[in-house]
């Protein structure tokens, strides 16, 4: 399965595609959720022709809060009201005292943000009634850390029982930046709780620095970083292309899923002949 995200920049396009068409779309719900008229009648034409993953930016699974219940409470009717089959968020915050950043910060890697986002993913998971899947994210600082990235990662994912959205952009842009090989860390990763794959573009500055912008096209080491991720996991798995700003003509993006589908079938039929 090889899906899109669901932007209203191609709201009209996608109810039509009868070519090559995405297996699932995904959306923010906080950026669909109590949106009325026009856009909320796309959803539903969407909603009824593609399954529907739902990837949240306002969890803040990492902060020192307790949930916002509010938020939550909205977001269950939403899942109500919208046939969801999956959400995730990511590991990260983005509030404070109620209040929202509007960004994704880094969390320290510490045994002490472990067992907090433990404890606030099984009461996000209660109140919801369904599992919460959790996404390994980009970050530009390192502000304490008694852990290596891999090691937090696959902490939080034990000791929390939340599924796993490996993001394969952003191991590559960490590898990069932070100066560690991808394919010793993927490796190092729980492949067993891994629910779906996001893989989307970055932008490379003069320096060589990257940033996780969603903006570009798909660099080519991210789709060789994707196979090996395929051939790591043994299994196939739902794979979610990510476009964000500076969106292209449909028939563009559909060439990056074609692309994404035929790497799927390679690693298939070399893993089936074995």
């Amino acid at each position: 399965m090889v899906g899109i995200g669901f932007r209203k920049e191609f709201s009209e396009t996608l109810p039509r595609v009868r070519k090559d068409k995405p297996d699932f779309i995904e959306f923010a719900p906080e950026n669909w959720m109590k949106t009325g008229g026009y856009y909320h009648r796309q959803l539903q034409k969407a909603a009824e022709q593609y399954p529907i993953f739902c990837h949240g930016l306002s969890l803040s699974i990492g902060s020192p809060d307790e949930p916002d219940w509010d938020f939550l409470a909205d977001l269950k009717q939403f899942f109500k009201d919208v046939p969801v089959v999956r959400y995730s968020d990511h590991i990260s915050f983005s509030q404070v005292s109620n209040a929202h950043l509007y960004e994704l910060l880094p969390l320290p890697m510490i045994e002490e943000a472990v067992s907090r986002i433990a404890v606030k993913a099984r009461q996000v998971q209660d109140f919801l009634e369904r599992p919460l899947i959790l996404e390994n994210p980009s970050y530009y600082l390192v502000t304490e850390a008694d852990m290596t990235e891999a090691d937090f990662i696959s902490a939080v994912l034990r000791e929390s029982g939340c599924g796993f959205l490996l993001d394969v952009n952003n191991v590559y842009v960490n590898s990069v930046n932070h100066g560690y090989d991808p394919a010793a860390f993927l490796r190092s990763l729980p492949a067993e709780q891994v629910s779906y794959l996001h893989i989307a573009g970055h932008l490379k500055q003069p320096d060589g620095f990257l940033l996780d912008t969603h903006g570009e096209a798909i660099a080519d080491p991210v789709y060789d970083l994707l196979k090996l991720t395929l051939e790591t996991l043994s299994r196939e798995v739902p794979i979610l292309l990510e476009r964000d700003f500076n969106i292209p003509a449909w028939p563009r993006l559909r060439e990056e899923m074609n692309r994404i589908r035929r790497i799927q079938t390679e690693v298939r039929e070399v893993q089936f002949a074995s």
